[in-house]
């Protein structure tokens, strides 16, 4: 019976650790500093000469990350202790125009945003590659018989193609869902200490909006941290694709058992292994 891949070897596990990492997050709340002080500049709210300090010292290796993590402690979040080094790393002109207008939860969340964003390009490359070999086990196994089974015991016969071809679309469904997510629901946060953007005085839509298209975000309609509608958008979209790769992985599991034999994975040095057995 098969013997193909569905998922095939992927380096996506080391690469999301990399991308969520600590310094990931410190460098994507400096990614948002660094936006802020550019958008701001185009505005005329800030010199383009301190924009231009600032995003040079924007970069995550001029920090100690285990040392602003620390301080988050005392702080109760890791904007206040980022914000004063990075003021403590500028000019002494450029200082006062660090963080302009915002607040530590407009940084904050819009980093939270562009995490999403990188660690959802990653999983929709896993999905496509486990698409494409779903739809390889469809065309490969359309005429392979075998028995359906209904509570694991066996019904009618069936395909191993059609089933694949479930697997198939779970994916794909998965997939589209992760997608519109990523396209649509990942938006900046800009509103100052209260959400009124008060602090740029009329130009707090001018700023979101700059802001938005400095770092390829959404422009929200108004300043959402206190609505979490798109953290949660984030989470169920990951929780359908984990459930099509778990049907997959579930069905592989079930098929492959010692006593039924239907379906085997292919051979990878100590995937499976045991330590006590010799098989």
């Amino acid at each position: 019976m098969p013997s193909d891949a569905l998922f095939g070897p992927s380096l996506s596990t080391d690469l999301m650790m990399v991308t969520v990492s600590d310094r990931a997050w410190v460098q994507a709340m400096l990614d948002v500093e660094a936006a802020l002080a550019r958008a701001e500049s185009r505005l005329g709210l800030v010199p383009q000469a301190a924009a231009d300090a600032i995003a040079g010292h924007c970069r995550v290796d001029e920090f100690d990350v285990a040392q602003l993590g620390r301080a988050a402690v005392r702080s109760a979040n890791p904007v206040i202790p980022l914000v004063n080094a990075l003021r403590a790393a500028v000019s002494h002109d450029a200082a006062p125009y660090v963080h302009h207008g915002a607040t530590s939860q407009d940084i904050l969340d819009t980093a939270m945003m562009l995490i999403a964003r990188r660690g959802l390009d990653i999983i929709l490359a896993d999905l496509d590659r486990a698409a494409a070999s779903a739809a390889t086990l469809v065309e490969r196994h359309r005429a392979t018989v075998m028995a359906a089974r209904t509570l694991l015991q066996q019904a009618l016969p069936t395909t191993f193609g059609l089933k694949a071809a479930g697997w198939l679309v779970g994916i794909v469904e998965a997939r589209s869902e992760v997608a519109r997510v990523a396209r649509t629901r990942l938006a900046v946060q800009f509103g100052g200490a209260a959400g009124t953007m008060a602090a740029v005085r009329d130009r707090g839509l001018d700023v979101a909006r700059e802001l938005a298209a400095e770092l390829a975000l959404t422009e929200p309609t108004v300043p959402w941290h206190t609505a979490r509608a798109r953290v949660v958008e984030v989470a169920t979209a990951l929780g359908i694709a984990a459930g099509a790769a778990g049907k997959a992985a579930l069905d592989v599991v079930l098929l492959s058992q010692t006593e039924v034999g239907e379906v085997s994975e292919g051979t990878v040095a100590e995937r499976g292994g045991s330590s006590a057995l010799p098989q």
